[in-house]
Formats: structure tokens, C-alpha cells, sequence
């Protein structure tokens, strides 16, 4: 199963969830950022989707295992302009792997709604304010032209309860309040997978029911 984590607005998190989550589901997490990437690439030299996206590396000669699996994209204005993003159906198709775990760009451009195209469902992040919430209603109405099913909202670094049920009757799926965490907010940078390392805490217990979410989305109904 391909699944994407999509959100309107940059900075809200989503490269954070993707990455746990990701872990969560035991997946392959692929950066398909393709000008502002965020997820660990320098585990060792090698080509990355840019490379795989020009047509000069085979998905799996890109990947990088760690705690999480991940397919890094590359960082270089140059690789962004040969990457053929019509190829990225076939990057994120990696044998081996139950579910693929898709970080989106952050917006509604064309690079955007790519992995929104090419996944079976999708996780919208947003940051409980209106403002943010307006912009993941922007990126609910493009996963639906491109019929790709929401498997659930996540409202990221949460201080307080944010309106979860009035979310998900909005956006049409179950809507999970993420707590700010400095662990979780550091799990990229440390790759240490908030399941992991500390899973009794609020986060992990978010970031479990988003990924039993996507769980559901893939059993037969």
C-alpha cells in the first residue's frame, strides 16, 4: 500500500509524521520533496530519488536502511530539474515493503499532488489553528480529484485539545491530536522513531493510532 502525507501548508510537520508513522508500520519512507528535502540522506553516498526520478539509479539502489527505511531525495537545484516526476509511480514501488510511506510537498503545485496521485490513501497533517485547517480543506478537495482516499487528519503539536470530532466531520475522517513533543519533534534529526525509543508517551501513542489508520485502509472491507 502507497500512502502519502500530504498538508496546504509547509511547516506543520509533516516529514516528522511521515518518519514515524513510517516506523510505526514497519515502511519504506520516501522523501518526495524535490526542492526542500527533509528526510536523513546522509547515511551513506549513493544515489537518491533524484537520481531514480532522471532515470540513473534503480529505486532500490537508493534506499538507506536505518531505524527507518528511507529513500532520501536528493538537495541540489540541478537534480530537482532533471527529476521526472511522471516516474514516480514506479520509484516508490519497491518489493519487500507492506506499505510505502510518501512525504509530499507542502502546497498545492504539481509536485504536490504527485504522490497524492500515485497513493492508495493519504494522511493530512495540519497545525490546530484556522488558518492551517483552511489549507488542509484545500488539500482534502485535491486528494479527492486525484482519488486518493484519507485515511485520517492528524492536528500536529497540539498544547491543547484541539476540536478532533468537528475536524474529522469536516475533512471526512477520524482526526487525531499529535502533542508537541521534543522527542517526536527530534526523532528526524536523532532518527529515533518516537515508537521506539519512547512508546509509552502521548506522541507514540498518536503516531500508533494514525498508523492503525492506515492499517484499515488496507484490509479487505
Amino acid at each position: 500500500m502507497i500512502f502519502a502525507v500530504a498538508g496546504g501548508k509547509g511547516g506543520v510537520g509533516k516529514s516528522t509524521l511521515a518518519y514515524n508513522v513510517g516506523a510505526a508500520l514497519d515502511a519504506l519512507v520516501v522523501d518526495a520533496d524535490l526542492s526542500m528535502a527533509d528526510l536523513p540522506g546522509e547515511r551513506e553516498r549513493g544515489p537518491d530519488l533524484h537520481d531514480v526520478l532522471a532515470g540513473r539509479a534503480a529505486p532500490r539502489e537508493a534506499l538507506r536502511p536505518g531505524p527507518v527505511d528511507v529513500l532520501p531525495c536528493g538537495r541540489t537545484l540541478a537534480g530537482a530539474r532533471l527529476a521526472d516526476i511522471r516516474r514516480l509511480r514506479d520509484a516508490v514501488t519497491v518489493p519487500g515493503y507492506d506499505h510505502v510511506v510518501v512525504d509530499s510537498p507542502a502546497g498545492l503545485r504539481l509536485d504536490a499532488g504527485a504522490p497524492l496521485a500515485v497513493a492508495d490513501a493519504c494522511l493530512l497533517v495540519a497545525s490546530p489553528t484556522r488558518w492551517a485547517l483552511a489549507d488542509a480543506m484545500a488539500a482534502r478537495e485535491l486528494a479527492r480529484e486525484l482519488d486518493c482516499g484519507l485515511a485520517a487528519v492528524a492536528l500536529n503539536r497540539a498544547v491543547e485539545d484541539p476540536p478532533t470530532r468537528a475536524v474529522g466531520r469536516a475533512l471526512g475522517a477520524p482526526a487525531t491530536a499529535v502533542p508537541a513533543a521534543p522527542r517526536l519533534g527530534s526523532s528526524i534529526a536523532h532518527e529515533e522513531p518516537v515508537t521506539q525509543v519512547a512508546p509509552d508517551t502521548a506522541a507514540a501513542r498518536a503516531v500508533e493510532t494514525l498508523a492503525d489508520a492506515v492499517r484499515r485502509c488496507d484490509r479487505p472491507s
